[in-house]
């Protein structure tokens, strides 16, 4: 699905938009992960569910008010010819594992870090600890160098880790993948006839803000205009040409900006008011102005391309609302701040789910095709926990990050599947 947005009049401004602002706005129809004829029925995808008896020992748990968002299980042993069992781009492409060792060592950093030993020292899953994390990733590169094959590695996860499996939407191991990218967009450092809604930085006060916070409609106002006059005042960081840019900057949480003399710089996540999010497709759907069946980015765009001032009804109806700092280039940050890697960083709840841990997510992911067709395929990929976003609550929801650029944002366009999501601990000594 195309998703540079040329020639919508209006909207023609907005270079490209992120999957997360897909999902989140435009509520796309899920879809199960389907199955494809690679191997016998046991060997398809009933077997990466959460086994039964594990679910019965665990009933009690799921009963309570706080549910265990994860499950300890065995590796799932591949069955023979189910290649979509194994992660078999990293020992096809050399730029594939130097990926995922870029990512393991951005999450070995953050792990020494005070505000990693903050995370974990009340997380609530018995048995995962931020140096049970650590040592883990480290068993794990020196596997990854070792090893010599898919096959080999896969085996020696078998030997020496066990999985804590996600009990995703439906307590069995069902997951919502959906994709997320670093869009581009047009903006300035100045205000001009042309770019007039700014995006914000942190204020220095917001800690003493008073709760409950102010709601995006006191802070910017309905039309997004005046935050001049209020607490906002002042934090102007950069201008865009029309009032949905910085809506959907704030929910992407970083951006890539185009500026008129023709450089580019980066924006990213600095904070936020105290509110959760609210999807202004799922405003849409309830108010019947659309239908939720077949609800599609361009049927959104066209909605607000033919009733432009409905954006200062809907937009404001999200409270929330997030503030910048300007990155001056430097590539898209998790909020666990470190650089983010295509293909191998993930954005999951960080209430339920260990930051920086090494996970092996299982879901159709689309690639395109020697023809330039997109396609999809289900695939298992090692990836590194490292990220979040104000749509991405609960033990069901994971997003996957593509890169930056056109291409990642077309797939990401198109991703929204359900799968698996594991994390890979050592064995216990014990």
């Amino acid at each position: 699905m195309k998703k540079t947005l040329a020639g919508l009049g209006k909207f023609s401004k907005i270079i490209a938009i992120s999957l997360p602002v897909v999902l989140s706005i435009l509520l796309v129809r899920m879809q199960s992960l389907t199955y494809r004829e690679l191997s016998p029925p046991e060997c398809r995808l009933q077997k990466w569910n959460i086994p039964v008896s594990l679910t019965a020992e665990n009933e009690d748990a799921f009963t309570q008010k706080q549910k265990a968002p994860l499950i300890q299980r065995l590796p799932v042993t591949c069955c023979q010819g189910d290649t979509s069992c194994l992660d078999e781009v990293l020992y096809g492409q050399i730029a594939e594992k130097k990926a995922l060792m870029s990512a393991i060592a951005q999450s070995l950093q953050y792990l020494q870090t005070p505000n990693a030993a903050a995370a974990y020292q009340n997380y609530q899953v018995a048995g995962i600890t931020r140096d049970r994390v650590f040592q883990s990733l480290k068993r794990f590169r020196e596997l990854l160098l070792k090893t010599n094959s898919p096959i080999e590695l896969h085996q020696a996860i078998e030997r020496e880790f066990v999985l804590y499996q996600s009990v995703g939407q439906d307590t069995k191991g069902s997951v919502l993948f959906t994709a997320y990218y670093e869009p581009l967009y047009a903006a300035s450092r100045v205000p001009t006839p042309e770019y007039r809604y700014p995006v914000y930085r942190l204020p220095a006060d917001l800690n003493s803000w008073s709760k409950p916070h102010p709601t995006r409609l006191e802070l910017e106002g309905a039309d997004g205009l005046q935050g001049a006059k209020g607490k906002l005042r002042g934090l102007e960081l950069f201008w865009f040409s029309d009032r949905l840019e910085p809506y959907l900057a704030q929910i992407e949480g970083s951006a890539r900006l185009q500026l008129p003399d023709g450089t580019q710089t980066t924006i990213g996540y600095a904070g936020n008011t105290a509110y959760n999010y609210k999807s202004i497709g799922r405003e849409l759907v309830n108010d019947r102005k659309l239908p939720l069946q077949g609800i599609t980015l361009p049927i959104i765009l066209d909605y607000f391309q033919k009733h432009p001032q409905e954006l200062n009804i809907y937009i404001p109806r999200d409270r929330s609302f997030v503030f910048f700092q300007e990155n001056h280039g430097q590539p898209a940050q998790g909020s666990i701040k470190v650089t983010l890697t295509a293909e191998r960083s993930i954005a999951t709840d960080k209430s339920l789910m260990p930051p920086g841990a090494l996970a092996l997510i299982r879901t159709s992911i689309p690639f395109v095709n020697p023809t330039g067709k997109m396609e999809e395929r289900i695939v298992s990929r090692y990836v590194l926990d490292q990220d979040t976003g104000g749509a991405i609550k609960g033990a069901g929801r994971v997003d996957y990050f593509l890169g930056t650029g056109k291409l990642a944002g077309d797939r990401a366009g198109v991703t929204v599947s359900n799968g698996q999501l594991f994390y890979l601990l050592l064995k216990s000594q014990n």
